[in-house]
């Protein structure tokens, strides 16, 4: 056993020994493979670099993966045989220059990829359009690295007849950036590629939502807009959105996730960086749409804002659905909660205008009211919007105070029993309305006239509700309801209107009457049938079918009591009197009477042309009305 501090002397060196050196590395059979990968890997990056001065001009003008796929395949493998490399030095010799060699070459190889990825991205915009990217996502999902590593030379062949020209570049082109990405990403060069790629996908979604109409218009700009104009920018924002969100926004999802399917945090930054400016522009028009001054011409375009993106909703969830892409669901949920908001204010504000209107001119004739005919296409016009509302108003029930009859507000009722909200809210303006048309029949001197006024606006607010989807919303129940109530005005009408004819006439022809009291009889009857058909000569019953019923109804009350009285006394009169002006109709002459009531002053047309107005509602806001596209 060694003495103490032996162990000492054995390794201690002398001063003038020479310094102990590392044992040197063993070359191994893996140290030639890999040095192997590097010299190949040199052969192939230099002759594309076109930094390099032994490097030709078609290096610097051409494209690898455009005009030379299958080196641009054995570049790729260079590349990762290469990395296979350095990864190797690193744990084998940290301080190899050859470990050095192979950085330098990995970064020219990166810079060529940058530049290769940027051409492919440029020269094939037209082919990576948003329209052929969401049509053929299905086959580009199926398509991978692997495919491109496929491929033969000759495209054509693999792709066959199944896809056209313009879808084979497509998907080619979609190959190699993904080829691209992958590689620099796992090289460590992702940001490089993502720096390319957002800049240029970014500018092509700005200029596409540019050239669909969407602009970047703030809410003091839009609130400054008349409505003609603004109505404009309705209309293009909506034929807008749908293409931007199921075409731009999803082609442009399609063609970032399977770019950068090797890393889900860069496809979501790339998507939300390329996307979010553009999406919030287009979301965010509507709400300060929503935000501008409230009138009721403006309902059915708040409406058709309101169903674009209600009906896109699902979409627009699943194509932001990154946490980065959050704000834009927010403001399209945003948008759809001020419309709504907005929608519920303009339905207050139409139901409060009917119950203002002051106008007081009777419509001559006892015509159709223009309060009717604005409220009714207005009320049908809503109805076509029912699916929409029925959202908007399902949770705002319908309160109020008014002591209008109960029998008067029949609640529409489904199969199972319930009242869906909008019939409900619907069936309530109309009952407005019809209020207010009592209120407007006071104003005739002639109680017949109005009645005769609320039989013409009641069978034109049942007509219009039986010729729209108000009849689905409503029901048949209340269309027959009304009816009835029209009938009941009709004879009403009657009733005051003819009294006095019919009381001229005896109610019992067949009792006796001496000639003198039948003479009697035929001047009261004749001054009373034409004091009625001079009186109602200007009265009008614009509805072809009411009008009918009621000459046919006062035709059978009155021609067959009157030809039975002048039938049994006519010749005894015209004998004994002398004065043929004392029998001065005839029975036929009645019915001809009859049949020329009812046209208005005009005659013939079967309506009449009101100089009446209402104060709440303008002829302009009658038109607008129509906002829906049909």
């Amino acid at each position: 056993m060694p003495r103490k501090g032996m162990r000492t002397v054995f390794f201690k060196q002398s001063p003038s020994s020479p310094p102990i050196r590392s044992p040197p590395h063993r070359h191994t059979f893996s140290d030639k493979l890999m040095d192997e990968n590097i010299d190949n890997a040199h052969i192939l990056i230099s002759k594309w670099d076109s930094d390099s001065p032994t490097s030709s001009n078609y290096c610097s003008i051409s494209s690898l993966f455009r005009d030379n796929r299958q080196e641009a395949k054995q570049y790729l493998n260079s590349i990762k045989q290469l990395q296979s490399a350095m990864q190797y030095y690193i744990s084998e010799n940290s301080a190899s220059e050859k470990l050095v060699r192979a950085q330098n070459l990995m970064q020219i190889a990166m810079k060529r990829l940058e530049k290769e990825f940027y051409q492919t991205l440029k020269s094939n915009r037209d082919f990576l359009d948003s329209e052929s990217l969401s049509n053929h996502s299905s086959r580009a999902s199926r398509s991978s690295f692997s495919d491109f590593e496929d491929e033969s030379e000759d495209d054509s062949s693999r792709y066959g007849d199944t896809v056209s020209e313009v879808e084979r570049v497509s998907i080619v082109a979609m190959a190699d950036l993904k080829a691209i990405a992958d590689c620099m990403i796992g090289s460590g060069y992702g940001k490089e590629c993502v720096k390319i790629y957002k800049i240029i996908r970014k500018s092509i979604v700005d200029e596409t939502l540019y050239n669909l109409g969407v602009e970047n218009l703030n809410f003091s700009q839009i609130q400054k807009m008349d409505w003609e104009v603004l109505e404009l920018k309705i209309k293009s924002w909506l034929n807008a959105v749908k293409v931007a969100v199921k075409t731009l926004f999803y082609g442009e999802k399609v063609l970032c996730d399977y770019v950068f399917s090797a890393s889900v945090s860069i496809k979501e930054s790339c998507f939300a960086d390329i996307t979010r400016d553009g999406a919030l522009t287009l979301f965010g028009f509507p709400e300060s749409v929503a935000k501008c001054k409230k009138t009721p011409e403006k309902m059915f375009r708040t409406l058709d804002l309101y169903e674009a993106i209600a009906d896109l909703w699902q979409d627009i969830e699943s194509i932001f659905s990154f946490e980065s892409t959050s704000t834009v669901r927010s403001q399209a949920v945003n948008s759809l909660i001020r419309l709504g908001e907005a929608a519920r204010t303009m339905l207050t504000d139409f139901e409060s205008a009917i119950s203002k209107d002051n106008s007081k001119t009777p419509v001559p004739g006892g015509g159709v009211h223009p309060l009717t005919r604005y409220v009714m296409n207005y009320i049908a016009f809503l109805a076509d919007y029912s699916g929409i509302l029925s959202d908007i108003v399902a949770d705002w029930p319908l309160t109020t105070s008014s002591p209008l009859p109960e029998s008067y507000f029949g609640s529409p009722e489904h199969e199972d029993g319930s009242s869906s909200a909008i019939s409900v809210r619907l069936a309530w303006l109309i009952l407005v309305l019809l209020c207010k048309l009592d209120g407007k029949a006071e104003f005739y001197k002639e109680v017949s006239l109005s009645y005769l006024f609320l039989a013409n606006n009641l069978q034109y607010v049942v007509n219009k509700v039986r010729k729209s989807s108000l009849k689905l919303l409503i029901g048949d129940e209340w269309i027959t309801k009304h009816e009835a109530k029209v009938k009941q005005y009709a004879l009403n009408y009657e009733r005051m209107g003819w009294n006095k004819v019919f009381s001229s006439l005896p109610e019992n022809s067949a009792s006796g009457m001496t000639i003198h009291e039948a003479a009697e009889c035929f001047k009261r009857f004749n001054s009373a049938f034409e004091e009625a058909c001079k009186k109602q000569r200007s009265w009008v019953v614009p509805d072809g079918k009411l009008r009918d019923e009621i000459k046919v109804s006062l035709a059978k009350k009155l021609v067959p009591a009157y030809r039975e009285f002048y039938e049994k006394y006519r010749v005894a009169v015209r004998r004994e009197i002398g004065n043929t002006v004392t029998v001065k109709f005839s029975p036929d002459d009645l019915g001809n009477y009859l049949s020329d009531l009812f046209f208005g002053i005009t005659g013939g047309s079967g309506s009449i042309s009101s100089a009446s107005s209402t104060s709440s509602f303008s002829s302009s806001s009658t038109h607008s009305a129509s906002g829906k596209s049909r």
